[in-house]
């Protein structure tokens, strides 16, 4: 059950950072919108999860944690990749020595640079189809997350479960803390993540 619960934890890290973001830029989530980003990241989560378990059966159990050590380890450094590229960014960007122009790029490639970019018809509340579009961009760490547990005995409905009803309360909380959280802090979940291979 441990793991259930930390893994849940760890994925809604980076649901509460967008919810926070949302609330920095004053772009307000309904509880809709809540509950759609909630729901895509547990099944996603969930789904994976039973998939990996299927692939286990496959593998051997030694070559499988092995596997899902690599995996989940270059998931993270990625995830802290992708906070350090953030920061580079908007630091330049308010000296304004670089501009990127965003809107030339698809939508995932916004939302992974700045998850505010779901707000596309800049009405400053998040429409269930915004909360999908920016729950299947941030489901995709998770997605490998779940794919690479096969051999740690996760199982996969508790699992959704748990995220389900963290990652609600994440955005309940992100909203609420937004403005008081620094810039960027998505390296933390890649932290977490790493660390949480090694003890599967």
């Amino acid at each position: 059950m441990l793991r259930e619960i930390t893994l849940a934890l760890i994925v809604s890290l980076d649901t509460y950072l967008a919810a926070a973001a949302y609330s920095g830029s004053r772009i307000r989530i309904p509880a809709l919108s809540a509950g759609v980003i909630s729901l895509v990241c547990a099944a996603v989560l969930g789904v994976s999860l039973a998939l990996s378990d299927w692939l286990s059966e496959l593998i051997p159990a030694a070559l499988c944690r092995r596997l899902g050590i690599a995996v989940m380890t270059s998931i993270g450094a990625v995830i802290i990749m992708k906070s350090v590229i953030r920061t580079l960014v908007r630091k330049f960007s308010d000296r304004g020595t670089f501009s990127l122009k965003i809107g030339e790029f698809c939508l995932a490639v916004r939302l992974w640079l700045d998850e505010t970019a779901a707000d596309i018809d800049h009405s400053q509340t998040l429409s269930p189809t915004e909360a999908a579009a920016l729950a299947l961009a941030s489901s995709l760490d998770s997605a490998a997350a779940g794919l690479s547990s096969g051999c740690a005995e996760i199982r996969p409905f508790s699992t959704a479960m748990f995220t389900l009803i963290a990652g609600f309360l994440a955005i309940f909380a992100g909203s609420r803390t937004g403005s008081r959280l620094p810039a960027e802090l998505s390296w933390l979940s890649g932290s977490l993540l790493i660390l949480f291979a090694f003890f599967l």
